[in-house]
């Protein structure tokens, strides 16, 4: 393997099938590629066995063209890779010479960030609004750079005067199967990475180019690991074929030297393969210096998809859906869904390498589901109904599995299934020992689980109340604050969990009719600690409308509105709140038309920063 400095690129492509993978005599489970020939007959052979042609894993069971088979529970709009989450799970603060304390992003590890589209540093404001990097003076509160950046959806990681800007280039077709040629599905989506130097007005340093989606990033100190699921493009005759026509080339351009320089994604040699074939995505992960810059890298190789990441403090786990085969037959069940977990040891700061693979059944909500607890991984899972014409189903239910490694694999050593049946999860939230799972169907349970015993994980209380909460928070000792909504009505829930045994509700503050991105993106959430205040960003229906932010402030019983920041009214009325942020005794809110500043105590306004 060849050395590696700064950027580590390494593609996994790790086996379909936990179980029968394995034998007694722990036989790799991944094989080694001889030539780029045999990779694409290999991707051909796998082309053609998918249903409809497809080249890609199914995200989806295929299903016979005469079954009628509609299951009434699907997966929620909102389990995609990129639901990630003050500036810890409980917001202490970070203190910048040892006087301006500020929130950074809120994550679900302490001490391992997050992409996202604000970061500060207490004395500067990153922000990425309208394609381009903005740079706010905090002293001053006036913009004193902007960079245009290529590319959509962009996320920020910040290291010092780095700052690593992610984002999409081309026609990304989500995460759903794609119809495509016989051969293989093209690859569309490019992901670009843009090396800033924000020393003083920003300027790009490199800029590298990677065939593939942004599924999305965790950084511990100085390093940051991204990762990529790419589809190999079309290939018209094996014979012909070169290795860039399959796994495409990164292209780093660098503007310290003026050159370009084009590589493989991977050697062929350099790639592997699950013993069963599990679909043709490959996942990247491209590990880089922030201390170092983007110059070199290095790149190894597996098959599978990336839809899930979460991180700690000495793991990466990507999961995926498992390649689900053709029903072929109307009598025939459609197998169960299955997720894949591939685990990466991420402890040596230097490289990424690839440790164990594991299945759980169901399908994993976003990051929250899974969470690794003195070595032990706790994954939270939802099982879809399955059935065919003539037979009565299976419900829906959840299952809590807790995954061990064992040479090269994550094994089950416990579980606790039959959670909400004929339901699916809307939040988890693993603290410590602890476990706190929400389903919903039309009331909602917060179930309560005792995981000390990783062999032996159970329930142990279970509160039912109409509605549900799509975001847990620890806001305390033995608290959890919940947001979600009750019908169309947006609300907060403050529940005691002090008692396991006995979860309560203490308190409930609604926001009427309307939504709050929360739901779907954690990072839109702040909790700050010091003043036991939750801001919360929201839009109303009900007259009159609003689109801002509210703050709760969170007492041992109850929950009561602080106030609430508007930006200034467009011609079609109030501006959304993305983010919000605290640095010192203010709270910044940011929208796309500008930060504004207010006194974190009164929420009165104390200035405004124009883009």
């Amino acid at each position: 393997m060849r050395s590696l400095a700064a950027v580590t690129l390494v593609l996994a492509l790790v086996c379909a099938d936990a179980a029968s993978a394995a034998t007694k005599k722990q036989r790799p489970r991944l094989k080694a590629f001889d030539s780029c020939t045999q990779l694409v007959d290999y991707a051909r052979a796998g082309a053609q066995r998918t249903a409809g042609g497809v080249g890609v894993t199914p995200r989806v069971a295929p299903q016979p063209t005469d079954a009628v088979v509609t299951p009434p529970l699907m997966p929620p709009p909102n389990a995609r890779a990129e639901d990630v989450t003050t500036a810890a799970p409980v917001s202490g603060g970070t203190e910048v010479g040892g006087t301006v304390e500020f929130s950074g992003t809120n994550v679900q590890e302490i001490g391992v960030d997050e992409p996202d589209i604000l970061k500060t540093d207490g004395r500067r404001i990153f922000a990425v609004t309208d394609k381009a990097l903005r740079v706010v003076d905090v002293a001053s509160s006036t913009v004193t750079g902007v960079l245009p950046l290529e590319g959509s959806g962009h996320k920020l990681l910040l290291r010092g005067d780095r700052i690593l800007a992610v984002a999409s280039k081309g026609t990304d077709a989500g995460p759903e199967p794609r119809p495509v040629a016989p051969e293989f599905a093209p690859t569309a989506p490019v992901t670009i990475v843009t090396e800033i130097d924000v020393s003083g007005a920003p300027k790009v340093m490199r800029t590298m180019e990677v065939p593939g989606r942004f599924v999305d990033a965790r950084q511990n100190g100085a390093v940051a690991r991204l990762v990529i699921d790419s589809v190999p493009q079309p290939i018209a005759e094996p014979a012909d074929a070169d290795v860039r026509d399959f796994l495409g080339q990164t292209t780093l351009k660098s503007n310290l030297s003026g050159k370009t320089f084009k590589r493989n994604l991977a050697p062929c040699d350099a790639v592997t393969r699950p013993a069963q074939f599990s679909g043709l995505d490959v996942l990247a992960i491209l590990t880089v210096d922030l201390d170092r810059g983007m110059y070199s890298l290095d790149r190894d190789g597996v098959m599978a998809g990336a839809q899930v990441v979460y991180g700690s403090g000495g793991s990466l786990y990507v999961a995926s859906r498992r390649y689900i085969r053709a029903v072929e037959t109307t009598g025939q069940a459609p197998e169960g869904v299955q997720t894949e977990i591939h685990r990466f040891d991420i402890s040596d700061p230097t490289k990424t390498v690839y440790r164990a693979s594991g299945a759980v059944p169901g399908f994993v909500l976003n990051n929250y589901a899974l969470s690794e607890h003195e070595g032990k991984l706790r994954v939270a899972t939802t099982e879809e109904p399955t059935w065919t014409p003539g037979t009565a189903g299976t419900p829906s239910q959840s299952t809590i599995t807790v995954l061990d490694q064992q040479a090269n694999k994550l094994v089950r050593v416990g579980s606790v299934t039959g959670l909400g049946q004929g339901e699916r999860i809307y939040a988890v939230r693993f603290m410590g020992d602890k476990g706190y799972v929400v389903t919903f169907r039309q009331i909602d349970p917060l179930y309560t689980l005792d995981l000390a015993d990783p062999t032996a994980p159970k329930v142990v209380g279970e509160l039912k109340i109409p509605g549900y909460s799509a975001y847990l928070h620890p806001v305390g000792e033995g608290r959890l604050l919940g947001i979600g909504r009750d019908g169309g009505d947006v609300q907060a829930s403050l529940f005691d969990v002090s008692n396991l045994a006995n979860p309560q509700r203490l308190a409930l503050h609604s926001f009427g009719s309307g939504f709050t991105p929360v739901e779907n993106e954690s990072h839109a959430f702040l909790y700050w600690a010091k003043s036991n205040l939750a801001v919360i960003p929201l839009q109303t229906h009900a007259a009159p409308q609003f689109a801002g932010v509210a703050g709760l402030t969170i007492g041992p019983n109850t929950l009561s509105e602080l106030g609430r920041i508007a930006h200034r009214a467009t011609d079609r009325g109030n501006t959304p709140i993305e983010r919000s942020f605290v640095i010192g005794d203010r709270l910044y809110t940011l929208s796309y038309l500008g930060v504004q500043s207010s006194a974190l105590a009164t929420f009165g306004g104390l200035s405004y920063t124009a883009f």
